[in-house]
């Protein structure tokens, strides 16, 4: 294999696609930990996806030969600082969807930095005798798990850019 920047952004993006191949499977099986293989599945589909875009900056910032062309994190790369250091399109178009909160690219980085977040224990009720029978409950506070449809339209999206991003980075 060539040791391209290129190749770690294409490994990721296929790795996800078996991550959500087998994510497939597990929630069509009838394991009796088909629950705990779906969420490990959505879990590594969100961790490849994540590492596609981190190679994705890593191509723009090898190619334009940034400072810190290597930092581990993604999000060290999006920010509007680095832009105006080194302002270039690629770059520009990514921190843009990442500033915005609506884009996909704004929810797969909320979503992959939740991954490090310990579990919220369950709001119970106080056992005060003093507390009326009938409280209310608000069912704001409960996040659906991200779903295998959207995981691959970001998987998409990611591939999708990653692809134009290369038609301009390219040298004639």
């Amino acid at each position: 294999m060539a040791n391209e920047r290129y190749t770690r952004t294409n490994q990721k993006i296929f790795y996800a696609g078996l991550s959500l191949e087998s994510w497939c499977k597990a929630q069509e099986g009838r394991a009796m930990n088909a629950q705990a293989l779906v969420q490990a599945e959505r879990e590594a589909a969100l961790f490849h996806l994540y590492g596609a875009l981190l190679g994705l900056c890593h191509e723009i910032a090898g190619y334009y030969r940034l400072p810190n062309s290597d930092a581990p994190r993604a999000e060290d790369f999006l920010t509007p600082a680095v832009l105006d250091a080194a302002p270039s399109q690629e770059l520009g178009e990514l921190v843009e969807l990442a500033q915005s909160p609506d884009s996909w690219l704004a929810q797969l980085l909320s979503a992959y930095a939740e991954l490090f977040q310990p579990p919220l224990a369950d709001k119970k009720a106080k056992l005060d005798p003093s507390t009326p029978l009938i409280t209310a409950v608000s069912l704001d506070d409960e996040v659906e798990p991200l779903s295998r449809e959207t995981l691959e339209a970001w998987r998409q999206h990611l591939r999708a850019l990653a692809q134009r991003f290369r038609e301009t980075l390219s040298e004639w």
